[in-house]
């Protein structure tokens, strides 16, 4: 089971930070993934980082003011994204890839759970 948390209204240029809680399983082997869908539009992969070795995958849209982590020892991942901007306004979702698979895949389909999602806004 994953919980997504820390979305809210933001404004242009402030930093945002989510945060996915799991539990259920060891999460130490999940790959550990973001994704959002904004308003009519697909669900797109945003980071994900690798159970394997932490190595870290980013989308076009955010790489280089956002950074993925995870705590193992927590059970958790996090999003911190700095410099947010209103086209970053949608439903952000964690995921988790339970395959063992080395390195972090972008598609949403290799992803076996999902948690709820939580809203972030940003105004201009």
């Amino acid at each position: 089971q994953l919980q997504a948390s820390g979305g809210g209204l933001v404004q242009a240029g402030d930093s945002l930070r989510l945060s996915c809680a799991a539990s259920g399983r060891t999460f130490s082997r999940y790959t550990m993934g973001w994704f959002r869908q904004g308003p009519g539009k697909e669900r797109e992969f945003v980071a994900g980082i690798s159970w394997y070795d932490g190595s870290t995958y980013y989308s076009d849209s955010v790489k280089g003011r956002s950074t993925i982590s995870r705590d193992n020892a927590k059970d958790s991942a996090n999003l911190q994204m700095n410099d947010v901007k209103p086209e970053d306004t949608a439903v952000y979702y964690c995921a988790a890839d339970w395959s063992l698979r080395i390195g972090v895949t972008p598609n949403a389909d290799n992803y076996d759970y999902w948690g709820q999602g939580t809203q972030v806004t940003v105004s201009s």
